[in-house]
């Protein structure tokens, strides 16, 4: 029977990553051989996770202080050669997509990326989106396998399987010369308050109609009344309004809240692309013409110095 395995780079605090969840769940459903090849430190908790999400084995690789991707490429290799898995999924992190690309050359296969869907009816096929997602396209493996592929999170839903505790195998990565030897000495995280975007189920986010660095307080006045993550465009995060880990869109974060809420946000296709799959998108904008209002669920054509606190201050009186 082909396997389908996915590939885990832990967290900075040795969690598995959520999108290890999303790709477990896809995997479920394309055959019952689902494996893990985990890169970092782990704990009982997280193999139990892992398990419960339909992971039958996890291969444990752990790089210490070192960066995980070279030992990693050549450890899943040798187990590639071994057990002959039909498909090894990633996710779009750093991590994932420096392992993906190494095993690549290790493998001579090739790797497609960006992927929203991905079936195993008679081959691996795989759906991408491009052009802002206005262009779908759907490629076929032919190769032999396995087939790589890259996934954009919030691509599958993650969900339970009620599986038990996984096998769990350690591997040791063959000597990789200099490339293995790159040590991790620090580590800094951008400190947040509140819902993170990648789990909110409302956001709200601002664009350059907000005008200055400053007027992100009415946002986050918003998003706190609303219980909602704040995000933001890459050409606020490159003004240095605001920090990296806000962003939404291509380079950003890909969302997908119940709510999207579009400040002041033109609607560029790099930002589309990262939230246009929430379930209800409203726009403020004074600009009736703006590309935003045509993916929209909901419109208001104003300036958002003026919208944003009248809907405070509504908040504030429903909440008493």
């Amino acid at each position: 029977m082909p396997g389908y395995w996915v590939f885990s780079a832990a967290t900075s605090s040795s969690e598995v990553a959520p999108i290890t969840l999303e790709l477990l769940a896809k995997a479920r459903t394309l055959g019952r051989d689902v494996a893990v090849f985990y890169a970092g430190p782990a704990s009982d908790a997280a193999w139990a996770m892992l398990g419960d999400h339909g992971a039958a084995t996890v291969y444990h690789y752990d790089p210490g202080d070192t960066l995980p991707a070279a030992g990693a490429a050549a450890a899943l290799e040798a187990l590639v050669g071994e057990h002959a898995p039909e498909l090894v999924l990633f996710g779009m992190s750093v991590d994932d997509r420096d392992v993906a690309g190494r095993l690549s050359a290790r493998l001579g296969r090739a790797v497609l990326s960006n992927a929203v869907d991905v079936s195993a009816d008679g081959g691996v096929s795989v759906t991408t989106e491009i052009l802002g997602g206005t262009t779908v396209v759907e490629t076929t493996y032919t190769d032999d396998p396995p087939a790589l592929v890259v996934v954009r999170p919030k691509s599958f839903t993650a969900e339970p399987a009620g599986g038990g505790v996984p096998d769990v195998v350690a591997v040791q990565a063959p000597n990789v010369g200099h490339a293995g030897e790159a040590q991790v000495l620090e580590r800094h995280e951008d400190a947040s308050e509140g819902p993170q975007l990648a789990d909110a189920t409302i956001i709200v986010s601002g664009g350059r109609g907000l005008g200055a660095a400053e007027n992100f307080a009415l946002l986050d006045e918003l998003a706190g009344l609303l219980g909602a993550a704040v995000g933001a465009t890459r050409a606020v995060v490159d003004a240095g309004w605001v920090p990296y880990a806000m962003q939404v869109g291509q380079t950003g974060k890909t969302v997908k809240p119940g709510v999207y809420i579009a400040c002041g946000i033109s609607g560029a296709m790099q930002h589309v692309v990262g939230m246009k799959d929430s379930g209800t998108i409203i726009a403020i904008n004074k600009d009736q013409d703006a590309p935003i209002f045509s993916i929209a669920d909901l419109g208001v054509v104003g300036d958002v110095h003026k919208v944003v606190p009248k809907l405070v201050e509504a908040l504030r009186e429903r909440s008493g």
